[in-house]
């Protein structure tokens, strides 16, 4: 009876520390300064629309993002917009996956191994990044922890166990559930296979982990094939290069490293044999898929950061029981020290993830620009149109400006950045104004306007206009021009 106190008071430690870790760096710094850059904007003007409208624009645009959408819809309506409710669901979903984390590393290697994986999860640079991001890739994350957990729960019970089937269910749902958020979490499927070919799982295993995976994929097809329609979306994503798989390379290194610590014999359940795959297949996988389409972006396989933070939980297990029978002590308090350690050492990187400049742009401050610069009577334009997400999060800052090359609005057009007027429309406009506020990307980070609605608001303010006050602030501008008069 003792010992099974004990142990469960042990586990209930693994969830509870991990989890509170992982919420206090969340929450430190949440605001980031009262910043929203413009992916988070994307997040924030959809959840602000009627449900009806957020599904008339999933069918144009981000079919992709849907669900998430309406559960940040959901959210605003009973908390209020606001950059705490944007952010608090993927701090909680990082939490959550940690604890997972945690108890993974308990059942595959011990106590240590488990604590070590669920407070080294928030430690990682990617993770702290997306651990404060108002987009889907935390909560996969936590949904891919989950389904891993459940996993080897089921693959390390014996033939022949009854009532398994509520956790192939949880299981199925799980990944169906990611899927829906980011289809590309379905990676996480061939990264189980190896899992299950390596600790050379049962018939009975491979087929409830096929069916309930085919039937996950089922339930996504619709979502996968729809959402091709919209890959326009993804087309600014550059081609997949050499120096772009510097990053995973050095993930799988350290993976690579953290698994021979462990050194697994075929046929058992372990850290390498759980971590490895779910690290390597995702990262492998999206390269594979990139060869085809660029889609290389580290935040799609985000959830792979669970196998890494599993292995290094792994590592550390290993080296606190090779210190255990000469320094008893000493391997107590290795983990602990060591992921204290690598905090402090990690401290210039938490302190970056935090501040407005770890993102491109900040959609908040341009709108405070805005506010101070306009007068009654002002108009706006956006080059490029995208940048219509400042008005869109803060449309009080632009009360009183007519936007000059809007044709409808983004609700009424059912896309992100609404429909502009043609080019000899947005001319005739501009030149009817004498002061005109432009908001655009700031020197640094603008590109050439491309779309000929953009080449004729550049060149009209150019040949027509003077530049009276000019401010740049957060990886965006606001330029105020007034009309030249004619001689």
């Amino acid at each position: 009876m003792h010992r099974h106190t004990s142990a469960t008071r042990r586990g209930l430690l693994l969830w509870t520390v991990p989890f509170l870790w992982t919420l206090a760096f969340g929450l430190w710094g949440l605001s980031r300064h009262a910043s929203v850059w413009r992916d988070e904007a994307a997040t924030w003007q959809v959840a602000l629309r009627p449900t009806a409208e957020i599904w008339r624009m999933l069918g144009n645009v981000d079919a992709v993002h849907g669900l998430y959408y309406l559960l940040m819809h959901g959210l605003f309506e009973v908390f209020g917009p606001g950059t705490s409710t944007l952010r608090l669901p993927s701090v909680l979903a990082v939490a959550v996956a940690a604890g997972c984390v945690a108890q993974l590393g308990r059942r595959l290697a011990g106590f240590r191994a488990g604590l070590g994986a669920g407070l080294a999860l928030a430690l990682l640079p990617a993770v702290q990044f997306y651990l404060q991001e108002g987009r889907p890739y935390a909560l996969v994350a936590a949904g891919a922890a989950l389904s891993t957990l459940l996993l080897v729960s089921l693959a390390g019970e014996a033939a022949g166990v009854r009532r398994s089937w509520p956790r192939w269910v949880a299981y199925g749902l799980a990944v169906l559930v990611c899927a829906l958020l980011n289809w590309l979490s379905l990676l996480v499927l061939p990264a189980h296979a190896a899992t299950l070919w390596w600790v050379r799982a049962g018939r009975g295993v491979w087929l409830r982990w096929a069916a309930y995976g085919a039937g996950a994929v089922a339930g996504a097809l619709p979502l996968i094939l729809f959402s091709r329609g919209q890959s326009g979306q993804v087309s600014w994503i550059p081609a997949l290069t050499w120096h772009m798989l510097i990053g995973p390379a050095i993930l799988l290194a350290v993976g690579g490293l953290c698994a021979w610590a462990d050194r697994p014999a075929r046929g058992r359940l372990s850290v390498a044999a759980v971590g490895l795959p779910l690290l390597a297949v995702p990262q492998l996988g999206l390269i594979g898929l990139s060869l085809v389409q660029p889609l290389f972006l580290d935040r799609y396989v985000l959830f792979s950061m669970v196998g890494l933070a599993l292995l290094i939980g792994g590592a550390l297990g290993a080296a606190a029981r090779a210190l255990a029978p000469r320094f008893p002590r000493a391997s107590r308090v290795l983990v602990p020290a060591v992921v204290g350690v690598a905090a402090l050492a990690l401290l210039p990187v938490e302190v970056s993830k935090r501040a407005p400049s770890s993102r491109v742009d900040d959609v908040l401050a341009a709108a405070g620009q805005v506010a101070g610069l306009k007068r009654a009577g002002d108009a706006v334009v956006f080059v490029p149109a995208a940048r219509r997400d400042t008005a869109l999060v803060s449309p009080g800052a632009f009360t009183g400006l007519t936007d000059l090359a809007l044709a409808r609005t983004p609700v009424e057009s059912g896309t992100l950045k609404g429909e502009e007027s043609e080019p000899a429309r947005i001319r005739e406009a501009l030149l009817g104004r004498r002061r005109v506020l432009l908001v655009t990307d700031a020197a640094g980070v603008a590109k050439p306007p491309s779309a000929e609605r953009d080449k004729v608001k550049t060149q009209v303010l150019r040949e027509r206009f003077t530049v009276v006050e000019d401010r740049q602030v957060r990886g965006r501008r606001v330029t105020v021009y007034e009309r030249r008069e004619a001689r």
